[in-house]
């Protein structure tokens, strides 16, 4: 896998010396990377209801997998799947991350899992951030969306995940991970990080798509509750 670019750099931030770069936009994130592998490698893992969203992969149809953003560190168990475009050229799933140092980390972390970051905030600048996700998408990368992210308010649904189902015709599937061991760190949305040789729980919900002028206040409601119903389930796993 070739090495993540430092995008930001590219464009002119000033970042400090190259040392620095290196290490802040390379070394850091590779390390983190491998460590995530390391952990991931102990884990016990159980797909429940994935029976729809494989037979939409088998029928080449994009997918957006929905998350909480708590949920966020061991998602790349919920994405098992081998993609590729017409052309033959490997697919898989994107994220969207943000124009900033934190984002610029978190990009070149996930590159090391084969997740295609796509820059933007949807916070500051909506509208491009959406057409961005929208090319990549019709570029034939599934996406991965936590609604409430990435600064909240928690489980509280943000309408960017409809409006990209809606213009793409991709399928919306919810999803939660759940491990009865682990580390809740003291972030705004208490993330969880699953201590080692932990059982892992992968949970698909149904999968929907948004047509062009349905209610999407009910399906955004709709979505959130199932949401939120799913974390109840991981949470009472978690106490198991």
């Amino acid at each position: 896998m070739p090495k993540p670019k430092v995008e930001i750099a590219e464009r002119g931030r000033p970042l400090g010396s190259s040392i620095r770069v290196w290490v802040d936009y390379r070394l850091v994130p590779f390390l983190a990377a491998q460590a995530l592998k390391v952990l991931r490698s102990t884990l016990r893992v159980r797909w429940q209801g994935d029976e729809a969203v494989r037979e939409l992969v088998e029928r080449d149809q994009r997918i957006i997998l929905a998350f909480w953003h708590r949920r966020l560190v061991m998602m790349p168990l919920s994405y098992p799947f081998r993609r590729a475009n017409a052309q033959g050229e490997q697919r898989g799933v994107a994220i969207l991350s943000s124009d900033s140092k934190d984002g610029e980390r978190s990009a070149a972390t996930w590159h090391w899992f084969g997740i295609h970051a796509v820059r933007g905030t949807a916070a500051e600048d909506g509208a491009k951030a959406l057409v961005r996700m929208i090319r990549a998408v019709r570029d034939d990368w599934d996406f991965g969306i936590t609604p409430d992210g990435p600064r909240g308010p928690l489980r509280e649904l943000k309408p960017g995940v409809l409006a990209l189902a809606r213009k793409t015709g991709a399928w919306i599937v919810p999803v939660s991970i759940a491990y009865p061991r682990a580390w809740r760190l003291r972030t705004w949305d208490t993330m969880l990080i699953p201590k080692p040789f932990s059982r892992v729980v992968v949970r698909y919900g149904i999968p929907f798509q948004v047509p062009v002028g349905s209610d999407e206040g009910t399906l955004g409601k709709n979505l959130e509750n199932g949401l939120n119903e799913m974390e109840t389930w991981a949470e009472a796993l978690n106490h198991d």
